[in-house]
């Protein structure tokens, strides 16, 4: 399939609505599952040095 212009290559042959936002939510999906482990692990180490703390402290 060949467009004959930047409007009709976004437009998909009036699909672009539907295209683009499964791209979208695609990358949102694939963003989040980069970024979700790495707070995960952050707010983990952040509770395990509280606990040290907590029982260093005793």
């Amino acid at each position: 399939m060949s467009f004959a212009s930047l409007s009709d290559f976004l437009a998909m042959g009036h699909h672009g609505l539907y295209v683009w936002s499964a791209y979208g939510i695609c990358l949102a999906v694939l963003a989040l599952n980069v970024v979700a482990p790495i707070l995960a692990r952050k707010r983990y180490l952040q509770q395990e040095a509280r606990r040290l703390r907590r029982e260093n402290s005793k």
